[in-house]
């Protein structure tokens, strides 16, 4: 026999547990003759098999039941179901804390927070301690902050040779800046690099341009490439994050972004660089989008990974006018502007694959050539000239 306080101490319950379960009747003490409560060797067994009901997780009115009546196979079948769900959630909580100590990697967690709450996930990883260009590549690049380091000093390795970064040529930027009605007054390029497209607009226009962009080393190129061209009074060059431009509203005629807007997102870049732009104010953006509604399975995979946010050209013309934008004009780029960029790429890699082997910037800078050469007309750079409606 057992006293209440005994019984207690070897399952690991209170006084007051042990009361409200004899209240419930799953355990029935006897008075002895000097007041207290005594519980047999039954009760004891009964309580501990009442514990390990619980572990599974029914519930004390359930558990009762179990111990009182035939086992309901269906309510199991249910509360198996629900565990597993809850260690599915568990594993995900705990698959989340690995990767962020490094143990494995954050891919797919990246992609997600940035398609839910990407200005959010932006100013995290800032905090995390990457500069805003090195973030601005985890987004859309390693998404593994924690190869994100040696990731990014890869991708620098193979980039520092090459005078693009992105599909272009002048012929395209030629015809695009042919499609304006004024090619003067005061000109923004965000996103201009060592200035490829800058010395084509200062040397075609009559625009003052401003030239931003957050890596000051490129923008020291070309402030030496204008002085030598004898532009620089036609170009003032600011080191700016895109997504935080320093300028007041209304500021400018002429907005010019090629292959840029993609990284701050082009609804975002749509809808945060019309505020910079005058009455009719002309933005001209360029964007990788579709150009066919089924893609090849391993082309759209690549690309959802990649740039999960194309779209058709279709759905940008839809977006623009939604944000207060009419369309002037609207082409895709050549396939000169695919070669310039793809080639010198292509040639890169094979030159410092061996001394990088193992990288995982090089394994995806391949990918992507992959996908290029699979191309097949699935996907386009598209140039879009929009104007403030009124």
């Amino acid at each position: 026999m057992y006293k209440i306080s005994q019984l207690a101490e070897l399952l690991g319950l209170s006084r007051t547990t042990l009361l409200y379960y004899e209240k419930l009747g799953l355990i029935k003490g006897q008075r002895m003759s000097n007041g207290y409560r005594s519980y047999g060797d039954k009760d004891l067994q009964r309580l501990k098999l009442l514990q390990n009901l619980q572990a599974g997780g029914l519930t004390l009115k359930e558990c009762q039941s179990c111990l009182d009546e035939k086992i309901d196979r269906a309510l199991l079948k249910q509360r198996l179901s629900e565990l597993d769900q809850e260690i599915e959630k568990k594993q995900k909580s705990r698959d989340l804390l690995a990767a962020l100590l490094g143990e494995s990697r954050l891919d797919e967690w990246h992609s997600n927070l940035n398609n839910i709450a990407p200005d959010a996930h932006l100013e995290w990883l800032i905090k995390q301690g990457f500069d805003e260009k090195q973030a601005m590549h985890l987004k859309w690049l390693s998404k593994d902050m924690n190869e994100h380091e040696r990731y990014m000093q890869d991708f620098m390795r193979v980039f520092e040779a090459l005078e693009r970064w992105g599909p272009g040529s002048e012929f395209d930027t030629d015809k695009a800046l042919g499609l304006l009605p004024d090619k003067s007054g005061e000109w923004l390029e965000i996103g201009c690099g060592q200035g490829i497209a800058t010395k084509l607009l200062a040397s075609h226009t009559d625009a003052h341009i401003t030239a931003i962009d957050n890596d000051q080393p490129a923008l020291n190129f070309l402030d030496n490439t204008l002085q030598t061209l004898g532009l620089s009074d036609r170009v003032t060059t600011v080191c700016a994050d895109m997504g935080k431009l320093p300028f007041q509203h209304g500021t400018f005629d002429v907005i010019w972004a090629e292959c840029s807007a993609y990284i701050i997102g082009v609804e975002n870049a749509l809808k945060s660089w019309r505020k910079l732009l005058k009455p009719n104010g002309i933005l001209v953006v360029s964007d990788l989008v579709w150009r066919v509604d089924e893609p090849s399975q391993d082309t759209k995979a690549f690309w959802q990974g990649e740039y999960p946010d194309m779209t058709t050209a279709t759905s940008r013309v839809k977006l623009a006018q939604r944000l207060g934008y009419e369309v002037v004009n609207s082409f895709p780029i050549s396939d000169e502007s695919w070669d310039n960029y793809y080639q010198p790429l292509s040639q890169r890699i094979d030159e410092v694959e061996k001394v990088l082997e193992g990288s995982s910037a090089i394994e995806s800078l391949k990918r992507e050539v992959e996908a290029y050469q699979q191309r097949e007309h699935q996907f386009d750079y598209q140039m879009f000239i929009l104007r403030v409606a009124e």
